[in-house]
């Protein structure tokens, strides 16, 4: 993989690049769809492709349990797979170690949301509750993470060994060192240990994934929370390897997100990518590109489209409310999708309220496509001079209603 940058955004850390891999390449910024289990859920690849994705990023837990990652190993990888033929990445399995441990049973996300804050004394480390209770089915050990299958209820162990043995086997262009993704209500002294440990499996993944001459990029993730010493710790040991990019990975709050990336991507080398790890809401892509952010996924677009809810322009709605029944208007004006260029919200309320299955390809095309050419509108923002006129446009606009 090569990483070249091609022009900077004026007084900020912003850029548009270029990642060149064996399958493509990929112009930064750029939004990744995600195809958890070897599908962008609801659409075939060649209608992703046609949405202007770039890069498909596979789960790595979710490939492991079913169908196994030796199966994709001999299906020729997953690329041959799924039929993708551009550029694909794997994430570690990191993020279910917090999904299946400190979140569940709790509602919990990684992006803490406002109703949540009253559980969590902004960024004073000192008044945490070291006891929060945290019903779970993965527990973490200093060597690796032993969970229960969510499908067969075997147990499982994963080390940073294990996580990128399976990752070579499905064979993605780019890949992700094994890491620990903690609670955004997790207290100082817990998010210290799991920083250490982090750092760790980071250097055990690199050191393994050498070992095999693979061809694969591999990015390290840095951790921290939303502390600034434990997140700038991170970034100058994660930085300090030999890794080919990076991911900024771990839990948030809102109002602080655009403060850690800042801290994170001003210490990272500058000549390597890094990819914003499950971040996806148009507000967010703009901060994160501002900070020096090149790639970002999240499965927001198709999930929340799979329920109904749909982007526009001027911000999100519900298409299964009364009031789309008999609108007979695009999704969004303007939107040069596959959904607004042939049918009208009544017909997408309609299909919802049926429940037909085409809802949600019809819903996941628009979500997926007004995403991924909003961050292409970025890139061209930076290119051509004008990205903090276009996003005063945009948000003006989106956050209106």
């Amino acid at each position: 993989m090569k990483f070249s940058i091609q022009k900077r955004l004026e007084g900020k850390l912003g850029r548009a690049g270029i990642v060149e891999t064996a399958h493509g390449v990929i112009e930064t910024p750029t939004f990744v769809a995600v195809g958890t289990k070897a599908t962008v859920k609801a659409l075939t690849m060649e209608q992703v492709k046609s949405l202007g994705a770039q890069v498909v990023m596979g789960n790595t837990y979710h490939l492991y349990l079913q169908p196994g990652d030796e199966i994709v190993k001999n299906a020729g990888g997953l690329h041959k797979f799924s039929n993708w033929q551009g550029p694909m990445m794997t994430d570690s399995g990191g993020f279910q170690v917090f999904s299946l441990g400190a979140a569940y049973g709790t509602g919990l996300s990684k992006l803490l949301k406002k109703a949540e804050q009253n559980k969590v004394p902004l960024l004073l480390p000192e008044t945490f509750d070291d006891n929060l209770d945290k019903p779970k089915i993965a527990t973490i050990d200093p060597n690796g993470v032993t969970f229960k299958s969510h499908i067969t209820g075997d147990t499982h162990y994963i080390t940073p060994e294990k996580s990128i043995n399976i990752q070579h086997n499905l064979g993605a262009d780019i890949i992700f060192a094994f890491d620990e993704c903690t609670s955004p209500i997790e207290p100082i002294s817990y998010q210290r240990d799991a920083l250490e440990r982090t750092h760790r499996w980071a250097k055990t993944s690199l050191d393994y994934h050498r070992s095999k001459d693979k061809h694969q990029a591999l990015f390290g993730i840095v951790q921290g929370g939303q502390f600034e010493s434990l997140r700038k710790e991170s970034a100058e040991k994660i930085g300090a390897m030999d890794f080919d990019g990076f991911g900024i990975g771990g839990s948030y709050t809102k109002e602080y997100m655009d403060t850690a990336v800042l801290w994170v991507n001003e210490i990272l080398p500058e000549e390597k990518p890094r990819h914003l790890l499950g971040i996806g809401e148009p507000e967010d892509l703009f901060m994160g590109v501002e900070n020096g952010v090149d790639l970002f996924d999240c499965v927001a677009p198709t999930r929340m489209g799979r329920s109904g809810a749909l982007y526009t322009a001027r911000g999100k709605i519900n298409i299964t409310n009364a009031q789309f029944v008999e609108d007979f208007s695009p999704i969004d004006e303007g939107c040069e999708c596959y959904t607004c260029q042939n049918y009208t919200r009544a017909y997408l309320s309609h299909l919802f309220r049926a429940k037909e299955m085409l809802a949600a390809t019809l819903a996941s095309i628009h979500n997926l496509y007004f995403i991924i050419n909003l961050v292409k509108q970025m890139r061209r923002g930076i290119l051509d001079g004008n990205f903090a006129e276009s996003e005063s446009k945009f948000l003006k606009s989106y956050l209106s209603t």
